[in-house]
């Protein structure tokens, strides 16, 4: 069944009838990214919550303007697994590392940031999370999860960049998309020269760039070579007045990371924090649990927590196999072979 909705096309110029003078100040009220409203005002799929969210907000009836045909999704379930988590509400732990990044955002000038860890420990769960929790209402949040991270949220803009994305592979391709997201003209050709001359200047708010699967950027795509890192670096240095920052995803320390493919930019020393991601607190791990729609009991909740080993993908899946019986009205212990197998990919997790 669909969890995403559209808006018809008989709807389209109504939903486009607002105040606003564009899609960031759109986005800005509503609480929503960019890309989120974009895609709602051109007919584009949203997601079940954020279309329902976005129409109430701009006082239209969200059954009337959906496309003919769609269905209402279920509830999506609280333990994701596969993807990464870009909803905050299912987004559990890491408020120590949260708190560290956060702080060093929130002065001027911003700092940079890597996040470290294994492959399928977060890392870009966590990007999105940065990127999207100090501007989610309160009311899609859980009761008393914390988003005032930031003294002025709304003046901040995000750009997610996943180098996995064959349209940011190239120099072109990824200078356009961030003067696409920055609202700014695109020149042509869009070089790096024309890029620093469009951008230098003339970044007057808190701009922070999250590099997901840079490893993949540096192993992979040749027009992205250490000039063109050095210039990002001398931009977000000398000519941005502290309003650029990068906050990186990589399995080990920048540094190492681009020694081992073969870059020395200087781009990769300007990483003053590095957050390590391992397992999450007790505490953490048990929250994470309770957000069952069907309480555990407390045996179950013990032999997850020390299968798991806490860590985030292995709590998700165990905690959906034992959901699963329990909607099922299954009872014993014989749900616990089935999901020790399904954890078998990530079992490396728990090594070292």
């Amino acid at each position: 069944m669909s969890r995403s909705l559209k808006v018809a096309p008989e709807y389209k110029e109504t939903v486009k009838r607002n105040r606003f003078p564009n899609q960031e100040a759109l986005a800005t009220e509503l609480g929503f990214s960019r890309d989120t409203v974009s895609k709602f005002l051109n007919g584009k799929p949203v997601d079940y919550l954020n279309f329902v969210e976005i129409s109430e907000r701009l006082g239209l009836d969200w059954q009337k303007v959906a496309s003919k045909g769609e269905t209402t999704p279920p509830p999506p379930s609280p333990f994701i697994i596969g993807t990464p988590i870009t909803q905050p509400p299912y987004f559990f732990g890491r408020q120590k590392e949260l708190r560290r990044i956060f702080d060093k955002l929130k002065g001027h000038p911003l700092q940079n940031a890597a996040i470290i860890g294994k492959r399928r420990s977060g890392k870009t769960s966590l990007l999105h999370y940065l990127k999207n929790i100090t501007t989610t209402p309160a009311a899609q949040l859980r009761l008393n999860q914390k988003c005032d991270w930031l003294p002025h949220p709304e003046n901040y803009c995000w750009i997610f960049v996943d180098l996995q994305d064959v349209r940011r592979q190239s120099r072109e391709g990824l200078l356009g998309y961030i003067l696409e997201c920055l609202e700014m003209p695109i020149p042509n050709p869009c070089d790096l020269d024309q890029f620093m001359d469009a951008v230098s200047g003339k970044l007057h708010k808190p701009t922070v760039i999250l590099l997901d699967e840079i490893g993949v950027g540096l192993q992979r795509c040749p027009e992205l070579d250490d000039g063109f890192w050095e210039s990002l670096r001398s931009l977000a240095t000398n000519y941005t007045q502290g309003n650029l920052a990068f906050v990186l995803a990589t399995p080990e320390s920048p540094i190492e990371l681009a020694r081992h493919t073969g870059h020395t930019s200087p781009f990769f020393n300007i990483f003053g924090y590095s957050a390590t991601l391992g397992a999450l607190t007790e505490p953490e791990a048990r929250e994470l649990i309770a957000s069952s729609p069907i309480p555990f009991p407390e045996d179950d909740i013990e032999w997850i927590l020390a299968q798991s080993g806490r860590w985030p993908i292995l709590l998700q899946i165990l905690c959906r196999e034992r959901l699963c019986t329990l909607e099922d009205g299954e009872t014993g212990d014989n749900w616990r072979e089935e999901a020790l197998q399904q954890t078998q990919p990530f079992v490396h997790l728990l090594e070292g």
